[in-house]
């Protein structure tokens, strides 16, 4: 069995009730659940929050809240591991155990079902897969500055050409797909061997501030244009 978890706290600070503000005419975390149903592999899609009015949108979208996050997976302090703890082992009470874990992220409105489903094929020969992208200059290039002055990190690696380097990726933050019984026994959403499942940069975006809101918007109507 398969259960997908949209961990999705009340309180952002920097944008006002990010996982539910309205995103192109819908709520934001709409765009997570739609994904995860649409990819139709998972037993379970549910929503962990510890907002009653998060917990009701969740639901009107068609994802599962059987119950609230503990006040203290509710804090600042929480981690993403410490989420989906709780949720497994609430669900095993109920005599759910689920094979896989897939936690997405609630503010992800160019994840598909598809990128899920594809992502998903890798589970069994890797113990986890999470979305990554490739940086778009080499990061051996990086730039410092000390006492005002701009100097190269790698002074070396300025002289080498982009394509005799080798390319480097970062972790978008869209979703993580694990082993739920590694989950559990490592306490880590990384198993012992990741996939790292490649997408392009405009199909990624930081949801973090008012600026990266008004970026993913202008991404999303390209994409409506384009397609």
């Amino acid at each position: 069995m398969n259960i997908a978890v949209i961990p999705a706290r009340s309180g952002s600070k920097r944008i006002p009730k990010k996982n539910i503000k309205d995103f192109m005419g819908k709520p934001m975390i709409s765009y997570a659940i739609k994904a995860a149903k649409e990819a139709d592999i998972f037993d379970v899609v549910m929503v962990s929050t510890d907002s009653e009015e998060i917990a009701e949108i969740a639901k009107q979208y068609g994802a599962e809240v059987p119950f609230l996050r503990s006040e203290k997976n509710a804090s600042d302090t929480a981690t993403t591991f410490d989420v989906l703890e709780e949720v497994l082992l609430e669900y095993q009470k109920m005599q759910k155990v689920f094979d896989t874990v897939c936690c997405i992220y609630p503010c992800v409105p160019f994840l598909t079902g598809k990128i899920l489903r594809e992502a998903y094929a890798f589970i069994g020969q890797y113990d986890s897969v999470i979305p990554v992208c490739k940086y778009p200059v080499p990061i051996e290039w990086a730039l410092e500055i000390k006492n005002g002055i701009l100097l190269p990190y790698d002074e070396q690696a300025l002289s080498v050409r982009s394509q005799d380097l080798i390319p480097k990726y970062h972790d978008v933050g869209m979703f993580y797909f694990c082993n739920a019984a590694e989950l559990l026994k490592n306490k880590s959403l990384l198993g012992k061997k990741t996939y790292g499942y490649v997408l392009a940069e405009n199909q990624v975006q930081d949801i973090d501030t008012v600026e990266d809101w008004k970026m993913a918007e202008i991404k999303f109507k390209l994409q409506l244009t384009v397609y």
